[in-house]
């Protein structure tokens, strides 16, 4: 039975509203997870901490949050001083939650929960690099180590930087931003948001329209990819999905909130497949094993849950969000397969 998603018109008013503290869809979030009593849940992006906090106001439950950004530190610590003995911290990558939690003896959980993409705490700290509205270095890293944005853009072969933009963020001029972007580092190297972003209004122009309603800043899906490619978020998205099947529990519920279409391909395919909704799935299957793989999920959410007007209202970055969601089932572990 599917829990009653409440109205979020009637939560949010606007007044002293923050979204930067408010998470997305946090009540429709809540109500798929349920928390309990007793129960164990995990914020596998913790960030600002809404849907911790959210899930520690609801019931006496224990949430383990896990985030690769060290700046999340401090407002980790003052929930654990808050909710003394149920909330802790788990530095690291929600793609390795089984093995996180299981090093802290936790080897089961009833409920995740995941907000894929940039935090907004991250987004709109200019020394971060994510954001192209206001100058900062061009770093876009959500942890302090490996490869940056400025890496990829001064570093790589010009083929290789059209494909990165081309594939993460699905921009058709992708070559020639490509070709600009080569040609702009022989003169001077692009460590900083702003230059990067006016070599590309260079090459596709100031403004655009995506079919002929939405206004988007030309250098936004080439920044989506880079920041996807550096974080490698849809690997960790996908990881992230097989672990979650491995550490809940039979009836453990599963929420996660995207916000671009390749994101939310990759959760439609892999519960659409993992709860008997795509037969195709069964080429990547042992044929011999076929007859006794039972589904390892269970949707809750049929299809996708979108943010209600009075969100979009009080939080436009809401307004790309799909929430699914889906409950474990007693099924054993499926073969990884190729369904992600």
């Amino acid at each position: 039975m599917s829990p009653e998603i409440p109205d979020t018109d009637k939560t949010l008013n606007g007044a002293g509203h923050d979204p930067r503290h408010y998470p997305v869809m946090r009540d429709e979030v809540l109500a798929v997870l349920a928390p309990k009593t007793g129960e164990v849940f995990v914020d596998g992006t913790f960030g600002a901490g809404g849907y911790s906090r959210a899930m520690l106001e609801e019931s006496d439950c224990h949430v383990y949050a896990i985030d690769r950004d060290p700046s999340v530190q401090e407002t980790a610590d003052a929930l654990a001083d808050e909710f003394p003995g149920r909330f802790q911290l788990v530095p690291g990558c929600f793609s390795q939650m089984d093995g996180l939690l299981k090093a802290r003896g936790i080897e089961r959980v009833d409920g995740i929960t995941l907000d894929i993409g940039v935090s907004s705490m991250q987004f709109d700290d200019s020394e971060r690099g994510f954001s192209f509205q206001n100058d900062g270095p061009l770093d876009m890293r959500m942890s302090s180590e490996g490869t940056s944005a400025a890496d990829v853009v001064n570093q790589m072969e010009e083929t290789e930087i059209a494909d990165i933009i081309y594939r993460y963020g699905e921009e058709k001029k992708s070559r020639a931003i490509a070709r600009a972007i080569v040609e702009a580092r022989a003169i001077a190297p692009i460590t900083r948001t702003v230059h990067l972003a006016k070599i590309i209004e260079g090459v596709i122009g100031y403004r655009r329209y995506i079919k002929g309603k939405k206004q988007i800043h030309p250098a936004t899906r080439t920044f989506q990819a880079l920041r996807i490619f550096v974080n490698d978020e849809l690997g960790e998205l996908k990881k992230g999905l097989y672990a979650a099947e491995r550490i809940l529990n039979p009836g453990g519920r599963l929420a996660i909130v995207t916000f671009h279409s390749l994101e939310d391909r990759i959760v439609k395919k892999f519960l659409k497949t993992r709860s008997g909704g795509d037969a195709r799935a069964s080429r990547h299957m042992p044929q011999n094993n076929m007859q006794e793989i039972k589904p390892s999920f269970e949707m809750i959410v049929r299809g996708a849950k979108k943010p209600t007007k009075g969100e979009l209202a009080v939080n436009v970055r809401s307004r790309s969000a799909k929430l699914r969601a889906a409950r474990r089932t007693d099924a054993p572990l499926w073969p990884k397969g190729e369904d992600a």
